[in-house]
């Protein structure tokens, strides 16, 4: 048996050892999982993609939606469904958690009947088999019980495959920025714990799943501090999370300071997933010219040294709280994402830095087994090309944003404005920052707000051509708590009270190589090899993909820069430009190991070219600015 634990924990129903085996298997079925994808695109990913033993991750920032797909789950699934509505007390944290009991009591009904079917064509216990890595050990099972002759044999192996079972984990996100306070009927401010981020957590501490909550967008103190509250993110004493944490990163540094504040705290990063600053989906925050190779690099080098200086702070604030300490340092899993599009690449990033899995967003949103996208975006993606997919100015967070051009969310945005009202209704008010006019912040998307900039901005005496580029700036926001989220409502049919339903989405710009509909079979089947479905699209490596995306990035910091430079920005832009030389250096070093075969020695000259292709233009772009930049 490939779990010696195994029977006695299933027969004797010692929790403990069942968490064991869970903990054990979950490191025998996938090395790729699929992100957070938006609020509404991967929403529901968990009923479509955990019974065949993939992890996925929902969204936690927009608990209307969540209760929106609690109600349909609940009739398709004839569930009992009462409305948790909002002028219910700590109705955002109910509702994150009946959500995800629901999900969680679905995704163990899917399996507990895949286990009654039979090992034929077509049924999805068959297909949870052929969907495994080819080496993975339970695929070798699967191949040894098809081989085998003895009607007896053959049937204790199938009952050993039905045991083994085990589904893929329903992960969660926070996006950390997300987190404003809220008010009560009175306009007064509610305690901290009500905040956006806190409820979302608490709302996920108290559901019944037993996986990871993912922090994007950088570090909260009061998030942070906040997970103390709850037992079930600390160990017990053989190590085991029943809640566990994931820190989303862009740079080793990020990963050092945010993990030891959370190993200060008695609480464990379980695991660091990295993802590239501008070559993934959705908001892009740039780093300062570091590349992914340098920084997979940086981490391969001093993994081994993070966790166990990460241990012993952990193991001395447990100590300090009087709980259970591991007597060895819990697993710390390193995985990466962001513009990934072929086996060779994701072999690499697992043999050559150690990744323990990868991540696939982008591809997955041409994948309905996979996702939720509405039939029209569906197709606007199958036929989106480079030049349709750009880094936008439409997020209310300032915040450059990987979209797709010519939305039905784009539209509307432009119509509104055309007759006149611009901005949005703001009904959720998710992305509130903006203080400008305002003491209580307001979204630089809605209507309040661009009326008030517009109005501000004509008051000014503006030249026509400064006030057209100005305007601009402000109409380009757009309203992503209703976009990211309306797809759902489109293809799953369910009611929309306020506003017209419009859809703006966020793929990565790695669609670009992705033209069709595919299958979940087949999209798996890409990753681990055994097809390829990339379009006929010339396709850099994830790499050079990235790096002119950065080089990119650099000329416009330049072009936008007025002069007189101040010191502090020179010193940035000079700094991000040697980054990427250094970065560029490291490619051309590497060469040899990513293409090691003769047969990908012109696969190796097209790369060494386009790494010096790079090189001179920034080289150049310095020439041409050595005034400005010197």
């Amino acid at each position: 048996m490939l779990y010696k634990g195994l029977a006695s924990s299933r027969k004797s129903g010692d929790t403990k050892h069942q968490l064991e085996f869970i903990y054990f298997m979950q490191n025998l079925i996938h090395n790729f999982h699929i992100p957070v994808m938006g609020l509404a695109f991967s929403i529901d990913s968990p009923q479509k993609v955990a019974q065949y033993g993939i992890d996925s991750v929902l969204s936690l920032s927009d608990d209307t939606l969540l209760e929106q797909m609690r109600a349909h789950y609940s009739q398709v699934y004839n569930e009992p469904y009462t409305a948790i509505t909002p002028d219910e007390e700590d109705y955002r944290a109910r509702r994150v958690t009946a959500y995800l009991d629901l999900v969680d009591r679905i995704v163990k009904q899917q399996l507990e009947s895949m286990r009654h079917e039979a090992f034929e064509d077509g049924t999805r216990l068959t297909k949870y088999f052929t969907l495994l890595p080819d080496n993975s050990p339970l695929r070798a099972k699967y191949e040894q019980m098809l081989q085998t002759q003895n009607p007896e044999q053959k049937t204790l192996i199938q009952q050993e495959l039905r045991t083994l079972l085990q589904a893929g984990s329903i992960d969660v996100n926070i996006m950390t920025k997300l987190d404003k306070i809220n008010y009560n009927d009175k306009g007064e401010p509610l305690p901290t714990e009500f905040s956006d981020a806190l409820a979302a957590l608490r709302g996920f501490a108290k559901s019944t799943v037993q996986a990871a909550v993912v922090f994007s967008a950088g570090l909260n103190m009061r998030l942070y501090s906040y997970i103390e509250q709850f037992l079930n993110f600390f160990p017990d004493v053989k190590g085991y999370l029943a809640k566990k944490i994931i820190i989303k990163v862009s740079d080793y540094r990020s990963a050092y300071v945010q993990g030891k504040i959370l190993a200060k705290k008695g609480l464990w990063v379980s695991e660091f997933r990295i993802e590239s600053g501008l070559n993934c989906g959705g908001h892009a925050f740039a780093t300062d010219g570091f590349l992914l190779g340098p920084i997979m690099e940086e981490f391969k080098q001093n993994r081994k040294a993070l966790q166990e200086e990460l241990y012993g702070i952990f193991s001395s604030a447990l100590q300090s709280k009087g709980m259970a300490v591991p007597a060895e340092a819990p697993a710390m899993r390193l995985t990466v994402q962001g513009g990934i599009g072929t086996s060779e690449e994701q072999q690499f990033l697992q043999q050559h830095y150690g990744v323990d899995a990868t991540g696939w967003g982008t591809p997955f949103l041409l994948v309905p087994e996979a996702s939720t996208v509405d039939e029209n975006t569906l197709q606007q993606l199958v036929k989106a090309g480079s030049e349709d997919l750009y880094l936008s100015p439409i997020s209310p967070l300032g915040v450059p944003f990987n979209a797709l051009r010519g939305t039905s969310s784009e539209a509307l945005k432009t119509a509104r404005a055309d007759k006149g009202k611009p901005g949005s209704p703001c009904i959720k008010k998710h992305l509130v920052s903006n203080t400008e006019f305002t003491t209580e912040p307001i979204c630089t998307a809605s209507r309040k707000y661009q009326r008030r900039k517009l109005e501000q901005l004509q008051s000014m005496n503006l030249t026509a051509e400064k006030y057209k580029a100005e305007e601009a700036k402000v109409l380009a926001k757009e309203c992503l708590c209703e976009g990211l989220a309306d797809t759902a409502l489109i293809q799953l049919d369910i009611p929309k009270k306020q506003s017209p339903k419009a859809v703006a989405i966020c793929p990565g710009p790695n669609l670009a190589y992705f033209s069709g509909i595919f299958s979940l079979q087949e999209m798996v089947d890409h990753i681990y090899g055994r097809v390829n479905v990339l379009n006929n699209t010339y396709r850099p490596h994830m790499f050079i993909n990235e790096l002119k995306m950065y080089v990119a990035y650099w000329l416009k910091q330049i072009s936008e820069q007025l002069e007189p430079i101040p010191d502090k920005q020179q010193k940035y832009l000079q700094s991000f430009r040697q980054n990427l030389l250094q970065g560029i250096q490291y490619y051309k070093q590497l060469l040899p190991v990513l293409f090691n075969v003769k047969e990908k020695l012109e696969q190796q000259v097209i790369m060494l070219n386009e790494l010096l292709e790079a090189e001179d233009q920034l080289l150049l772009e310095q020439e041409i600015n050595k005034v400005v930049l010197a």
